[in-house]
């Protein structure tokens, strides 16, 4: 078997808030499923977390709708926990790539010269909707859906959630299924660490105060709320993403990530990388909420973010327009 970085693997685990954990399962992780939306009274999610065994990090969900989340293995797990792309999961867990004729081939990775290629457009017309149920009854406003390009893939009983380069094109795009927790990302599109959800709109508007979060529906909701807000799209904060986000029109930042310790993790992370380029704001979804649109309640939404706390003296730094060619 190809080797993975192990202790990446299970620290992805680790972190993981996974639910109905069996004690005692010799070599396995057996838990309710992550993917499923589905309460089950005993666990039906199983992977293999020992690093002796020939198959350690596949793993099976017996309760899965979907044949394609009925199995698989360590990579496609860790794209999931991780909420980033099979292509950068694989690159992570280990450095190689995907081959026709068999398992992934460990290699040297060589880099040239000059600036990374520049991400291709992905085409999402086809998934064009008037409005998706699946959001509207999450309270994101049907116009809220048509700014940001969301669709609906029928085949897949998925939303389509298009991110956007700052100039406004669509490089890579999610997919989220309404039938469980499962998600997927556009084949070839561009990695989510290179990229922030909404920062098109950021650039367009010249928007200079702005709430950033975790997940697109997040940032979704506070637009329906009337609240400007941006996504990382995960639990991690990138040196990539954050230059994208200093040469943008940016002044005020509210951090609004999520009640759970890799949310706080994000939020020291954000404020450590941005503190010295504009005001940073710390805003905290009240009434036991885990996220913004966990609060439900717009009014209360615009009164959290309205009362963020100020964390810090601002002292602006310029950046020179080469300096996004280069990230981009």
């Amino acid at each position: 078997m190809t080797e993975i970085n192990v202790d990446m693997f299970l620290a992805a685990l680790d972190t993981y808030d996974w639910r109905n954990v069996q004690p005692n399962s010799r070599g396995r992780l057996n838990a309710s499923s992550p993917f499923g939306l589905r309460v089950d009274k005993t666990p039906s999610f199983s992977v293999i977390i020992d690093p002796a065994a020939d198959d350690f990090g596949c793993w099976r969900d017996s309760g899965a709708n979907d044949p394609e989340w009925a199995r698989g293995g360590p990579i496609k797990l860790y794209a999931f926990l991780r909420n980033i792309t099979y292509e950068e999961a694989r690159d992570e867990l280990m450095g190689g790539e995907i081959t026709e004729n068999g398992p992934p081939k460990l290699r040297v990775k060589l880099v040239p010269p000059g600036p990374p290629p520049k991400p291709q457009p992905i085409d999402v017309s086809a998934y064009k909707s008037v409005a998706v149920p699946y959001l509207t009854g999450r309270g994101i406003d049907p116009e809220v859906q048509r700014m940001f390009s969301c669709g609906y893939d029928t085949d897949k009983n998925a939303v389509v959630m298009p991110w956007h380069a700052p100039e406004g094109t669509i490089i890579n795009a999610k997919w989220r299924a309404t039938w469980s927790k499962a998600f997927w990302y556009a084949k070839g599109g561009a990695p989510v660490r290179n990229m922030i959800y909404g920062i098109h709109l950021v650039y367009a508007r010249k928007i200079d105060r702005v709430v950033i979060v975790e997940s697109e529906t997040d940032a979704l909701y506070l637009w329906s709320c009337g609240i400007p807000a941006i996504a990382v799209g995960g639990s991690t904060f990138t040196d990539i993403q954050a230059e994208m986000l200093r040469m943008s029109p940016v002044t005020a930042l509210v951090i609004g990530t999520d009640n759970d310790s890799a949310g706080e993790k994000l939020r020291e992370e954000v404020a450590a990388k941005m503190r010295v380029y504009c005001e940073l704001y710390d805003a905290r979804w009240p009434n036991g909420a885990k996220d913004a649109n966990e609060v439900g309640d717009e009014e209360t939404v615009r009164n959290t973010v309205a009362d963020a706390v100020r964390r810090n003296i601002f002292k602006k730094q310029q950046h020179s327009i080469d300096t996004y060619r280069h990230i981009m």
